[in-house]
């Protein structure tokens, strides 16, 4: 898969505290077994985080057994796309970072609305 961000550039890391990405290496890339496309670098917000979980992620709460701490709003975390798709149709899209943003996400969503919800 490319390891190119969504301006064309090197996908930069996206956060390592928390560790995020599919590959749990900071980076929203994406390959074979990431059925969910974690390729949006996304920046939390509660509003976000609560419109998850009713749809049936919560990404709050902590899963010790995944290693996973839970998030808070602040946090940057690799998104799959079609979820940031659906808070974007809902009026409730986190931030996005670019840099961090793999190119496969326009295969989903259009860059200018990437641009419009960028840090």
């Amino acid at each position: 898969m490319s390891h190119l961000n969504v301006l064309g550039e090197d996908l930069a890391t996206c956060s390592t505290n928390p560790m995020t990405g599919f590959f749990r290496d900071g980076c929203c890339r994406t390959g074979a077994g990431d059925r969910g496309l974690h390729c949006v670098c996304a920046v939390m917000t509660q509003e976000f985080l609560e419109f998850s979980r009713k749809q049936g992620n919560d990404l709050m709460t902590a899963r010790p057994e995944f290693s996973f701490s839970g998030l808070k709003t602040g946090d940057q975390w690799c998104l799959c796309v079609l979820r940031w798709k659906e808070a974007f149709d809902h009026g409730c899209a986190p931030k996005v970072d670019l840099n961090a943003t793999s190119v496969v996400a326009l295969e989903f969503v259009d860059l200018l609305d990437l641009r419009k919800h960028s840090v």
